[in-house]
């Protein structure tokens, strides 16, 4: 049950953000929608697909796990060294600076960083399906954005190395956060220590 409904929730989530590569799929839904109608759409199943893969994902965990795989200890320890940029590549998405320019898409960058590091210390069933679908999409999505022709959303300033200083210094915040109070009160997983 639980697997089945975080897969739905995958299939809402990651299509309505593949929505976005098919260009005029996309330019006529907001023709006829208008543009608020296409973002309250956007962001409503959007909401719904994340709603119901976090807690498919929880169901699953706690009722139908599926080992595929063990993974050695030494994998976990890489995972939570590799969460650490990726964390810093999303924040350096919207706080914009070298980084930003440099890897062109760091929040693509870090979505792949971040289901690659999920995938090699993880070896159930669930968490290939939900890390490995995240994976796909991210590559997909890069791919796409080099195939595209229009301009996309307006440009968004970037900033200098002040701006990679203060992207780094909430990454690690964040990420410090994610691993000491989300990852263990929220997901159930302690990182540290573990």
């Amino acid at each position: 049950m639980g697997l089945s409904v975080m897969i739905l929730g995958l299939v809402l989530f990651l299509g309505v953000h593949t929505l976005t590569t098919q260009r005029s799929l996309r330019a006529r839904l907001i023709a006829s929608t208008g543009e608020g109608g296409y973002k309250i759409g956007y962001s409503l199943v959007s909401a719904l697909g994340l709603a119901l893969i976090v807690w498919g994902f929880a169901k699953y965990r706690a009722t139908g796990w599926i080992e595929v795989w063990q993974p050695p200890t030494a994998m976990k320890h890489i995972s939570v060294a590799l969460m650490l940029p990726a964390v810093i590549m999303v924040v350096a998405s919207y706080i914009r600076g070298r980084i930003y320019t440099t890897l062109k898409h760091p929040m693509l960058t870090g979505v792949k960083l971040w289901a690659a590091a999920h995938l090699l210390s993880n070896g159930d069933l669930g968490s290939i399906i939900l890390f490995g679908s995240f994976l796909a999409w991210a590559v997909f999505d890069r791919i796409s954005l080099k195939r595209r022709t229009d301009a996309g959303a307006p440009p968004i300033p970037v900033g200098g190395p002040g701006n990679d200083l203060i992207a780094v210094a909430v990454g690690l915040i964040a990420y410090l956060a994610l691993a000491f109070a989300f990852h263990p009160v929220v997901i159930g997983v302690a990182v540290v220590g573990a």
